[in-house]
């Protein structure tokens, strides 16, 4: 989904109509477990709208979850408030078409060089640095490198300058900060995401660079080299001047 309806706007929208129905049923005629069990089947049924497992998964237990909670701690109305302003806080509006927080694996990026060599002094980014995982692991493949990141959030771009003294962080957007003076970019955001990136890529980038995705492909290019961050974890690897699928593209 994109535009109005990008992540995490689905799941809110399926959280409150299940809670809005457990209400409605709550005062009709219905005996217990009927008000409960309508709202729960109708969350499966709608969780079939997420684009992955994961997403379903967070769709369909939304609100037996806070349900439970609900009934089981007895809380102050403004305490669900708490929740909803650190979530803005460390992800504004403009970012929810990106990934929330996704940890690089330390050791994922190890094999990197393997397929990409980089000279030192290389610029290598992480576009969406989050904590500084992605960063990390980078450095550890290559540790002669220059490391640049940035972060819509402030509080994630923060800490990550805490974690990674040694690389240069702000807080940005990935997309409006330019990429031509890299020698790679990193990504591990979403499936969403990918065909903007390959775009901005080949806009950018300059000959030779990388465009370096954890785990989603960009579909729409052919890519130069995969390997194995992890068993069933791919890491998809474009090289400039990037080949489109369909060759017509300009």
């Amino acid at each position: 989904m994109s535009g109005l309806l990008a992540w995490p706007i689905p799941a809110l929208l399926i959280w409150s109509v299940t809670w809005l129905l457990y209400i409605f049923l709550s005062h009709t005629s219905l005996a217990m477990p009927w008000p409960g069990l309508i709202p729960v089947i109708l969350g499966v049924f709608l969780s079939v709208l997420g684009s992955t497992r994961m997403r379903q998964a967070l769709l369909a237990l939304g609100f037996p979850l806070s349900w439970w909670l609900t009934s089981s701690v007895t809380l102050p109305a403004w305490f669900w408030l708490a929740p909803l302003f650190a979530a803005l806080l460390v992800y504004p509006v403009h970012s929810w078409r990106d990934a929330p927080l996704f940890p690089t694996p330390l050791q994922a990026l190890i094999k990197l060089p393997h397929k990409a060599p980089l000279k030192a002094g290389s610029i290598v980014f992480d576009a969406g640095c989050g904590l500084g995982d992605g960063l990390k692991a980078l450095k550890l493949a290559y540790p002669m490198a220059t490391f640049w990141g940035v972060d819509a959030s402030w509080p994630l771009r923060w800490l990550a300058a805490l974690r990674c003294p040694w690389a240069r962080i702000w807080h940005g957007d990935i997309w409006t900060l330019s990429w031509r003076q890299c020698d790679m970019v990193y990504f591990f955001q979403r499936p969403e995401s990918m065909p903007r990136a390959a775009q901005k890529a080949f806009d950018e980038l300059k000959p030779g660079a990388w465009l370096v995705s954890l785990e989603f492909e960009a579909k729409d290019l052919i890519p130069t080299a995969t390997i194995e961050a992890s068993a069933n974890r791919p890491i998809w690897m474009y090289q400039q001047p990037l080949k489109w699928v369909h060759q017509t593209h300009d």
